[in-house]
């Protein structure tokens, strides 16, 4: 599947192209000074989370059933605390990890155990685990957020990136 974001001033747009020719396009709001979606497919790519965000929508879910497919199936919040369907459990675990990450950028960064010790906390709100292969892939992937938000900051609005994703 083919991804391309396409940097905008208040929205990110997002649109794919699956292997099957079929394709969807949506705009999301930004939530700091890098692509939120971007994040996702650093971190479920590097993590192999394959039935996370982009690997429901590789598999034909649009962007709009995601949100949908999470509340039918148990997503934690504040307001409706339960052990999710394991049909989720990835989607929260990159949700949450992104919302880390996220927040690890506005600031200096945090140390590794610190860093960790929040992951874990977010996770466990949400009632799942850390993914395993997060603990030997953090720095990993604070490099290629970072190289990433360095690029994408510096570059001007309707700028596109394209990503890749291969089913797992």
């Amino acid at each position: 599947m083919i991804i391309k974001i396409t940097k905008g001033l208040q929205n990110d747009c997002l649109a794919i192209t699956r292997k099957d020719g079929s394709t969807d396009a949506t705009s999301f709001p930004k939530k700091g000074p890098t692509s939120h979606d971007a994040i996702h497919y650093l971190v479920e790519n590097e993590l192999d989370l394959k039935n996370a965000f982009w690997g429901m929508i590789a598999r034909g879910h649009d962007f709009e059933d995601i949100q949908n497919i999470a509340k039918n199936a148990g997503h934690a919040s504040a307001s409706r605390a339960e052990k999710p369907d394991a049909e989720i459990i990835e989607l929260l675990q990159a949700e949450r990890l992104v919302e880390c990450f996220e927040a690890d950028q506005w600031d200096a960064p945090s140390d590794a155990d610190t860093f960790i010790a929040i992951a874990t906390s977010a996770c466990e709100r949400s009632h799942v685990p850390v993914p395993s292969r997060f603990y030997g892939k953090l720095e990993t992937l604070r490099s290629r957020i970072a190289e990433f938000q360095a690029i994408w900051c510096a570059a001007p609005m309707s700028h596109v990136v394209e990503f890749e994703w291969e089913e797992r």
